[in-house]
């Protein structure tokens, strides 16, 4: 894994929500719950192209019980929260540096632009507040849990 690479944790839930200041600000049902960090370096066109991924991913169950369905086959929504903490280097000391993150402008603009990304692939998309201090919950299904990099 890259420095440069946009990175995502992707959980399929059955029902997730973020609270900002105890307020709900995005809520969804079943569907895919999103962390989303922008690296120093990340573009567009790296954005786009996981939104894309993400969206065709396929971790859902078929009829047969196997992981073979997408978000797109589903009709599920997806619940997008930026978390720099991705970016975390634990390689030396306790306390993790961030120095790999993008600046929070580059990092906002590039988390609104993958959830724009997912919503034009017609996906119903809730996000949480880039910057603020969030409450997320959620309930995982499966468990599934995916961790992807836009240089994987």
């Amino acid at each position: 894994m890259g420095p440069r690479a946009v990175r995502l944790l992707i959980q399929r839930v059955t029902q997730a929500q973020v609270a900002v200041e105890g307020a709900v600000v995005g809520e969804i049902g079943p569907g895919l719950m999103i962390l989303v960090c922008a690296m120093a370096g990340d573009t567009d066109a790296e954005a786009e192209r996981l939104a894309a991924k993400a969206a065709k991913l396929r971790i859902f169950r078929d009829a047969g019980d196997k992981m073979n369905l997408s978000l797109l086959d589903t009709g599920g929504a997806a619940l997008v929260i930026s978390q720099f903490t991705l970016s975390a280097d634990t390689r030396s000391g306790n306390r993790p540096g961030f120095s790999s993150a993008a600046a929070p402008a580059e990092g906002e603009r590039l988390y609104t632009r993958f959830a724009a990304a997912l919503s034009a692939q017609g996906i119903p998309v809730a996000t949480g507040r880039f910057g603020a201090d969030m409450k997320v919950s959620l309930v995982n299904d499966g468990p599934v849990t995916i961790w992807m990099d836009s240089d994987s």
